[in-house]
């Protein structure tokens, strides 16, 4: 069992364990040694500050731990968070905007992201959404969503192409 540090007060710090169980599910013991199996971790800040503020919940929806930086678990703890993370999120971030098929809406847009070329179709200029920090979410056709982390950070032909749809 590896333990994991957090600040919750109620919670003493030794007493907390985490680990899969034979079906590869994450396993949560708690300081009064209640197994809580199917946990899931949650991201309280997933674009802004991915490695802050990071609850581990139960299969019914309660905080059983907060980790307040995942930098304060061990590596083993914190592979196995990260895994169980990768493994529900999806959220390629967009590196370059290839190419659009049209100005108008519904469009095409062939894009570079952090997980290879791909294209996919924005239905509406209101599914690009304005985040902190000049960074952008931009939701396709399928409800799939991709990360503009920040807009000014791109090449100047994406950022041509994202300012007529802003």
């Amino acid at each position: 069992m590896t333990m994991i540090p957090t600040t919750a007060a109620a919670t003493p710090l030794a007493s907390i364990a985490l680990r899969r169980n034979s079906f590869g599910r994450l396993i949560f013991i708690g300081a009064d040694g209640v197994e809580s199996e199917n946990v899931i971790p949650v991201r309280a800040f997933p674009i802004g500050a991915p490695d802050h503020g990071i609850s581990i919940v139960s299969s019914d929806g309660h905080e059983l731990a907060w980790i307040e930086r995942l930098e304060q678990v061990s590596a083993e703890v914190r592979g196995l968070i990260e895994e169980e993370l990768a493994s529900r999120e999806f959220m390629p971030e967009i590196l370059r905007i290839v190419g659009v098929s049209t100005y108008a809406t519904p469009s095409d847009w062939t894009v570079e992201t952090s997980r290879g070329i791909t294209t996919f179709t924005l239905k509406g200029e209101e599914d690009i959404r304005r985040l902190p920090q000049s960074a952008l979410l931009i939701a396709d056709s399928h409800s799939i969503q991709f990360l503009v982390r920040d807009q000014k950070a791109l090449d100047k032909h994406s950022r041509k192409i994202l300012d007529r749809f802003l």
